[in-house]
């Protein structure tokens, strides 16, 4: 009888070793709190809670205390059969108005004690006798209690999105979570899919019943909308990928130096020859596929009333060319912009220079010099200007 070879262990994929070493890095420190991550679609179906449930059983294949605090399969039988793979934490029943609903029981989880726990639907308003009156502060209670947890959350629920979505979609967006939420995640993952390929799931039944179909394509599930709407999550994907390096680079202590994205400055008066610095940065910023900055330095109600026209004209020009301006309102031209440059990562600064003389000009260059002090990462451009 030939000797039974010992069964070798499951081989790692590349993203089993990328979690895994993520997950080894956040709790070298003293762990807080549980690690929030948050899986992000851009429209029901798009397979947030699918990447939710595989990243789950990825986890406990590796050995993770992983349960399921609550899933919503939506009868998608998909959803349905990666969920029935997980410990699930019995859900509580409630009546209310003479009718039962099933709610998370959060309680039963901290009982439970679990490493990782599945929370769907994030933006979830409970049934009036729960513990707390929306499933984020659920969530909140259970980071507290040191368990990480996994959740989904569509675009068009987050705050401050809300209006847009509604403006774009026509249909009123009535459960919400706090962007303040959001910006307590330690990690967003898109689910995303083409919305060609979203429409094609829709059209099979994948998403809705077959009754339902038509109506859905030819309203919220129209090929704008879904293109403007994952614009739109792409978009917040950014914004806590910035967050997120923003604060590796504090905990690591890296020089100010290291940069990832270029970001562009132009610095303006309320003189009208400024918009031919924000030209110059705008043209600068989309040769290089950078964020447009334009800062004014001082008090606008100081400015004389033909100075504050023509520093509101600016502002027009810049905002047309799709820039952020920001006014700063304390210190030097110089300390005020140094600040700001390292604050935001700033890698490129535009000012203008006209050809003055005297003691102007020794003003000027001696600004120059404390800017260049105060944000020595920064490439600096000089433009020549009329002396008008």
């Amino acid at each position: 009888m030939a000797p039974q070879r010992e069964q070798e262990p499951p081989v790692k994929t590349p993203e089993d070793w990328l979690e895994q070493a993520t997950e080894m890095e956040q709790t070298a420190e003293e762990k807080a709190s549980g690690i929030f991550k948050v899986f992000l679609g851009y429209a029901p179906g798009v397979g947030k809670t699918c990447n939710m449930l595989s990243e789950a059983l990825r986890r406990a294949r590796r050995g993770e205390d992983v349960v399921a605090g609550i899933i919503e399969t939506h009868g998608r039988k998909g959803t349905a059969d990666l969920a029935a793979q997980l410990e699930a934490v019995p859900l509580q029943s409630l009546e209310y108005k003479g009718t039962m609903f099933k709610e998370m029981d959060v309680d039963a989880i901290l009982a439970r004690k679990p490493a990782v726990v599945l929370v769907d639907e994030l933006a979830h308003t409970n049934i009036e006798g729960s513990k707390h009156r929306k499933r984020y502060e659920d969530v909140l209670e259970l980071l507290a209690a040191k368990i990480d947890v996994l959740t989904t959350v569509n675009i068009q629920h987050i705050e401050s999105l809300g209006p847009t979505v509604q403006s774009i979609t026509g249909i009123p967006i009535r459960e919400t979570v706090p962007d303040w939420v959001m910006e307590r995640a330690d990690e967003v993952v898109m689910a995303d899919l083409t919305p060609e390929a979203l429409q094609t799931r829709m059209r099979r039944g994948d998403i809705y019943p077959q009754d339902r179909v038509e109506r859905a394509l030819s309203n919220f599930f129209r090929r704008g909308n879904l293109m403007a709407l994952r614009e739109l999550a792409l978009r917040q994907v950014t914004r806590a990928v910035d967050r997120s390096l923003d604060a590796y680079l504090r905990r690591k202590r890296f020089g100010d130096h290291w940069q990832v994205q270029e970001r562009v400055a132009v610095c303006i008066s309320a003189s009208p020859m400024a918009q031919q610095l924000i030209a110059r940065g705008a043209r600068i910023a989309e040769g290089i596929d950078a964020e447009l900055f334009v800062l004014h330095v001082g008090d606008e109600s100081a400015l004389e009333p033909e100075e504050r026209r023509a520093l509101q004209a600016n502002v027009r020009f810049a905002e047309n060319l799709s820039a952020q301006v920001v006014y700063l309102k304390s210190g030097t031209v110089a300390s005020a912009v140094a600040a700001f440059a390292q604050e935001k990562r700033i890698t490129q600064i535009i000012l203008g220079r006209k050809a003055v003389h005297g003691i102007k000009k020794y003003l000027y260059y001696s600004a120059v010099q404390k800017l260049l002090k105060g944000a020595p990462q920064v490439d600096l451009h000089i433009v020549t200007q009329d002396a008008r």
